[in-house]
């Protein structure tokens, strides 16, 4: 289960949301204004995806994704690590091929939920993200990291090949660098985690959560219509062909010019005024 409270004021950032004393829930909810922001929260675990914590993100998740009133979404964690993968204490538990077929199932429809919704999500990085923590990172269609954060699909070191993170992975970084990650099990810091594009910027921590409070600011400052068309369009079309995914831009581009929002934004050019979203 997941705990929610809101939060009132201007600023979007979770500097000050790290001021409410943490659940016993493995997930908190936290709006400010438009933005969800969802707190792993088994520090002790090093925020390990449990199944109880699965299900309390697709939960929410789903949630998210029907209401229009939420623009954008930060997937944060407490404590020392971002997330450590899969719970491999509760897996081993049931040591059942129709188990861990069960488990992988959920956890990729959470992370195509991730690319399926309409607002941008975002994840806030701290610590170590690992084997489907760093699948988590590379799922979400932004990333910002503290500086000192370090990321690895180091399931090869313990004989399990980090297949299920390969997916986002190899589609956020070059092959060969997908590739050596997968292959060492290594671990890469952040900077060279932006290098390879699996995160967008890293910055101190001190200046993480102002970071992502500017991002997310330019972000909903756009119409939500525009914003959601976009990303919807942006995910299909990686998985066509050059002529099929121009098609497909150009009806969007072309249904998109006919909202109000988008009559507005041009009127506005034309006219040399902001626009009135």
């Amino acid at each position: 289960m997941a705990s929610q409270s809101a939060a009132t004021g201007h600023s979007l950032a979770a500097s000050d949301s790290m001021a409410h004393a943490p659940s016993d829930e493995v997930l908190d909810r936290i709006d400010r204004g438009p933005v969800a922001w969802l707190w792993l929260n088994r520090p002790s675990a090093y925020n390990a995806l449990s199944e109880e914590l699965l299900i309390a993100l697709q939960a929410q998740l789903d949630s998210i994704a029907r209401d229009d009133a939420v623009r954008a979404v930060v997937i944060a964690a407490r404590g020392k690590a971002f997330c450590a993968g899969h719970d491999l204490r509760e897996m081993r538990a049931a040591p059942q091929l129709s188990s861990y077929q069960q488990l992988f199932a959920r956890c990729s429809r959470m992370m195509m939920t991730l690319q399926r919704m309409p607002q941008p999500v975002i994840a806030r990085v701290q610590g170590l993200a690992t084997a489907a923590g760093c699948q988590l990172v590379a799922a979400c269609d932004l990333a910002v990291a503290a500086d000192d954060a370090r990321f690895a699909v180091s399931g090869v070191n313990l004989g399990l090949f980090c297949s299920t993170p390969a997916v986002p992975l190899s589609r956020n970084l070059s092959r060969k660098a997908a590739m050596k990650m997968l292959l060492t099990g290594d671990f890469i810091d952040a900077a060279r985690a932006r290098d390879d594009g699996l995160i967008n910027d890293c910055v101190p921590p001190a200046e993480l959560d102002a970071t992502i409070e500017a991002l997310l600011a330019r972000i909903v400052s756009k119409p939500r219509e525009a914003i959601a068309a976009g990303k919807g369009l942006f995910y299909r079309q990686l998985e066509m062909g050059s002529e099929a995914a121009y098609q497909l831009a150009g009806q969007t581009m072309a249904c998109n010019m006919m909202d109000d929002s988008a009559l507005e934004g041009v009127s506005a050019f034309i006219e040399k005024r902001s626009p009135n979203w």
